[in-house]
């Protein structure tokens, strides 16, 4: 069932969410961790593609993240050729997601509608080559709370530390900042502290507006929260428990496998709340 027929609520979308800041699903089920995806995006197939991009909008897929990983061969012909095939297929918006600056680049110019960045971070080379692309191409990034050398802060006020740096860089580059997108960083739940860093992650969100002085949006891979984690019961009721939290503190977009049905409604029950 869609998430927009769960009842009966107004479905947002990606063009509202600055005003509404609601709780909008992303959905990173095109990866090319997936052999059927991988294999399409090899032979420069659009028919799994397209499959998958309308199962997803069909499960309540507000935005398609389009996760192709490095590309390293290619690199340009295989992210247009899924920036096309996204775009041919569905009217949501997308994220460019994949490591290889050259790849976003060409996502960004096969783009014709609205795209998110995925991402940058204090790394000398996403500072240099992947953040000057948010500026020329008009589109929105997310911003990652990593150290330079992409060690994950280890409390929320580290995360707050480098959340500013981040937003200096940001200005210094002369971008709009309502096109900023903070990314805590979650890390999976069985890490030693991995509990306590996902209280963290909430505390960063809530406070973030009031440290930066304007209302910043906030993204979150959910499924990182229970990356290595045990049988999928466990992890589906989890990833509810941890959603509804999130979504209390503020959170304005989750990354999420848009096929679990339960975390749908989940999300679609908080909308329904802040609502």
């Amino acid at each position: 069932m869609p998430a927009s027929a769960w009842g009966g609520l107004k479905k947002y979308n990606y063009y509202n969410f600055v005003k509404d800041n609601k709780l909008i699903l992303a959905a990173d089920n095109l990866q090319i961790t997936n052999s059927y995806i991988a294999q399409a995006i090899q032979n420069t197939d659009p028919e799994p593609i397209v499959e998958m991009v309308l199962n997803c909008e069909n499960s309540g897929a507000e935005i398609i993240d389009i996760n192709s990983g490095h590309l390293s061969r290619d690199a340009e012909l295989k992210m247009t050729f899924l920036v096309n095939t996204v775009q041919e297929t569905s009217e949501l918006p997308v994220i460019i997601d994949t490591a290889n600056p050259v790849a976003i680049e060409a996502g960004l110019r096969a783009n014709k509608k609205k795209a998110v960045i995925n991402g940058f971070s204090l790394a000398p080379q996403r500072l240099a080559q992947v953040l000057p692309l948010a500026k020329k191409y008009k589109a929105d990034i997310i911003g990652y709370l990593l150290y330079p050398d992409g060690h994950v802060p280890m409390n929320g006020q580290e995360r707050l530390d480098i959340a500013i740096e981040l937003l200096k860089e940001f200005d210094k580059e002369g971008i709009d900042r309502e096109r900023l997108i903070i990314d805590p960083v979650l890390v999976p739940i069985s890490w030693e502290n991995g509990n306590l860093q996902a209280m963290e992650v909430l505390s960063v969100i809530k406070l973030l507006p009031e440290v930066f002085g304007f209302p910043v949006r906030t993204i979150i891979g959910l499924s990182n929260l229970t990356t290595g984690e045990g049988y999928r019961k466990k992890k589906l009721f989890l990833e509810r428990a941890y959603l509804s939290m999130l979504a209390s503190s503020g959170l304005s977009i989750t990354l999420l496998n848009i096929f679990h049905l339960e975390t749908v409604k989940t999300a679609n029950a908080c909308r329904a709340l802040m609502n």
